[in-house]
């Protein structure tokens, strides 16, 4: 089983850079810009939907016959912790080797060992506190979990050069093998175990041989990257350029997993089971469109960060295509969740249902808002992201702990969707404003795909009533509310029909 990074495609000011004294690389033509963003979005797209497949159908696996609600609660918790670490294990260093210009060879040695350095330090930290975190969060047994899978934090500080130097020169080709290799061997690893009566112990294993496959093959794919060195002045340039980010992916992390510490701290590991598996469900759009976008989109919007108009374009039909592409899938889960869970995992999961519909609606703000943020990254606004991040995690703390009290994980799901909502999407559109992208064109991205939403919602509320929900009807009723969102968003073809050609001119 892989394991999802914290957001990978921060950047910072370029004013921090060290000014190399050989010439900057020139930026690329137009053209050639456009071509390479292309065929890596489409690499990315492939790799991510094939992985995640894989992913979907490991999991139907593990909790039909392997493990309850309590092993995966467990899991979720050593997940969430491993995810913040991941957030910030090389101190946001890494992100120069993508953002800066010039020869990245240059300072990358500098990157490698700070990278490694912090994230070894950090991971000593992680094996000293395990059973205190373990026990804070309400699940004692996590302890040993969280030492195994939070190698996993050395592992990727140390994969961080070569991973890089595939992102920046767009290598999704290569990415999309060395991501299969670690899928195959890292799921074997972990199917084994869990048959085996490891429980949550084989995901921790299953994540560490994934992620050293991944090392390799990244070293493998960019070679000669992996070279120590130490320059005190390009080491000053990439923690002033790195920190800020650092802490600001760690806000962001924390505001998605915060969740899963206040479900595991106060409703116990069985009631986490069901949490994290609607969450995981949840999270299928967002890993599918979102992540693909995502490898592609910090680089492609750090190339028009100096055209205010021409990001303000490329932000605008990017956001179009992913919300496009998501709202289908958050309507049907959403509107089908009982029928699907116990369907697709077996009727001992339903209780996961009740908190799908409000965390699908979480799913489609996430989107909008990862994209925002490689967006605002990509320009600059730290302060922007400081803000919007850290209120956001202040609000959700006390919100998602009344919530679980009063109402349980639909509590959670139900607070998560109110400060998002509410309170965190009006934020991110003011940065955004102030970034040069006004209202209007994200209401001309999110226009037809929210009407094609709505009807769809209609078409399986009143299908439902009249069919059931047997297989068969499933079946009717996604065919007919899809063909009802495909007649909503024709009329936006010709807007997403335009990023390929303009955007990332």
């Amino acid at each position: 089983m892989d394991i999802a990074r914290a957001p990978d495609s921060g950047t910072g000011e370029t004013s921090d850079a060290p000014a190399p004294p050989d010439p900057v690389v020139p930026p690329a033509a137009p053209s050639s810009l456009g071509r390479k963003v292309r065929s890596a979005a489409r690499w990315s797209l492939i790799n991510t939907v094939v992985l995640r497949l894989g992913n979907f159908a490991t999991g139907i696996v593990l909790a039909r016959f392997a493990l309850g609600p309590a092993e995966w609660g467990v899991y979720g918790i050593a997940q969430t912790v491993l995810l913040v670490l991941l957030s910030a294990n090389e101190l946001g260093v890494g992100l120069a080797i993508v953002r800066w210009e010039g020869d990245a060879r240059r300072f990358a040695p500098t990157v490698l060992t700070l990278s490694t350095l912090s994230s070894g330090l950090l991971y000593v930290a992680l094996f000293a506190a395990a059973p205190t975190v373990a026990g804070l969060l309400g699940s004692p047994d996590a302890a040993n979990v969280l030492r195994v899978m939070c190698l996993c934090v050395v592992i990727d500080g140390v994969a961080q050069v070569p991973g890089g130097f595939l992102t920046r020169e767009f290598a999704q080709g290569r990415r999309m093998v060395i991501d299969g290799l670690n899928f195959v061997l890292g799921t074997a690893v972990t199917l084994v175990l869990a048959f085996e009566g490891r429980g949550a112990m084989s995901f921790a294993w299953g994540a560490v041989v994934g992620n050293v496959v991944t090392l390799i093959g990244c070293a493998l794919a960019a070679p000669g990257t992996l070279k120590f060195g130490w320059d005190p002045g390009q080491a000053r340039a990439l923690l002033r350029f790195g920190l800020p980010l650092a802490g600001a992916s760690m806000l962001a992390l924390a505001v998605v997993n915060v969740d899963t510490m206040v479900v595991g701290a106060t409703l116990g590991n069985v009631a986490l089971g069901f949490y994290v598996l609607a969450f995981n469900i949840s999270g299928w759009p967002v890993r599918i469109i979102s992540e693909a976008a995502r490898r592609v989109s910090f680089a492609g919007f750090s190339r028009l960060a100096a055209s205010p108009q021409a990001l303000a374009q490329g932000f605008s039909r990017a956001l179009g295509v992913v919300i496009t592409g998501t709202v289908p899938l958050c309507v049907l889960l959403a509107g089908l969740a009982e029928p699907a869970i116990r369907l697709i995992y077996g009727s001992q999961w339903t209780p996961a249902a009740a908190a799908l519909p409000w965390l699908m609606a979480l799913g489609l703000i996430r989107i909008g808002s990862e994209l925002a943020y490689d967006c605002l990254v990509a320009v600059g606004q730290r302060r922007s992201l400081f803000l919007v991040q850290g209120l956001w995690l202040v609000a959700l703390v006390p919100v998602l702990l009344l919530a679980a009290r009063l109402n349980g994980i639909v509590g959670v799901s139900q607070g998560h969707v109110l400060v998002a909502g509410g309170l965190v999407v009006p934020v991110f559109l003011i940065a955004l404003r102030r970034g040069g992208i006004g209202l209007g064109r994200i209401a001309r991205a999110c226009a037809w795909p929210f009407l094609g939403g709505a009807v769809m919602a209609v078409v399986i509320l009143g299908m439902e009533r009249l069919l059931g929900d047997g297989r068969l009807a499933l079946l009717a009723i996604t065919t007919v509310a899809l063909a009802g969102y495909v007649v909503c968003v024709l009329p936006s073809l010709d807007f997403l029909r335009g990023v390929g050609r303009q955007d990332m001119r």
